[in-house]
């Protein structure tokens, strides 16, 4: 992985890791309970605010800033990428379908098939809920992979790979197989008594949209994540 570069210390931003950062693109550690971006309740207490503040140095009137290229759920921790300008933005947009994207997860139980490919057609409702239909003129076709990295009686942590990109997809798609990820109250069981969602975006990999070369932004995976395997 790239090494880190950072500037003065005094304007990095708390809670966020910055894990690579050049004129392009920046691509941090967000943890689980930051918002991406903004919410009409929540617009300052975000990974894009604290970003953009940060690449403005301070400085109110700076034209610097940053261009949203993807998403993590406000429960999800793990790798985040912002481009520094426009044209990187929809360079890395027009690769997307070709971005590797991997996942660790904790869900409840022991899966039957130890490695498999989850397909469905998602859609969402007007209470902002994520299902899946067979219906194609009403959801987008979503496709997950997995893999049990290993389990225990109670939970199994998984590494995914997120073949498409629609929004809940591996929480939508575990929770169908009978398997909600750890913590999830919105698809999963409503009051588990767990802290955090247990869904961490691993890594990522992506051609520079400038340079063309094959870069991958690793996250450290929590510990919390094993020790609730190992102690389940």
């Amino acid at each position: 992985m790239p090494k880190k570069r950072h500037p003065a210390s005094k304007y990095l931003p708390r809670g966020l890791d910055i894990l690579y950062e050049d004129k392009d693109i920046l691509v941090v550690d967000k943890p689980a309970g930051l918002l991406t971006v903004g919410t009409d309740n929540n617009k300052t207490r975000t990974a894009y605010y604290m970003l953009t503040d940060y690449v403005r140095r301070g400085n109110p009137r700076s034209r610097n800033r940053i261009f949203i290229v993807h998403r993590l759920d406000q429960s999800t921790s793990g790798v985040l990428v912002f481009a520094k300008t426009e044209e990187a933005k929809f360079m890395l947009q027009s690769q997307w379908k070709d971005t590797e994207k991997k996942y660790i997860a904790v869900v409840y139980g022991q899966l039957s098939k130890k490695e498999d490919v989850i397909t469905s057609y998602l859609a969402e409702n007007k209470a902002y809920v994520v299902y899946s239909t067979k219906d194609t003129t009403k959801g987008k076709l979503a496709r997950t992979a997995y893999k049990v990295l290993k389990d225990s009686r109670q939970f199994s942590l998984l590494e995914i790979n997120l073949l498409t990109g629609r929004k809940n997809q591996i929480r939508v798609h575990m929770a169908d197989k009978g398997h909600p990820v750890v913590g999830d109250g919105k698809y999963g069981k409503s009051k588990d008594g767990f802290r955090r969602l247990a869904l961490h975006a691993k890594s990522i990999t992506f051609k520079h949209p400038t340079t063309g070369k094959q870069m991958t932004f690793d996250a450290k995976v929590p510990n919390y994540f094993n020790d609730l395997v190992e102690n389940g």
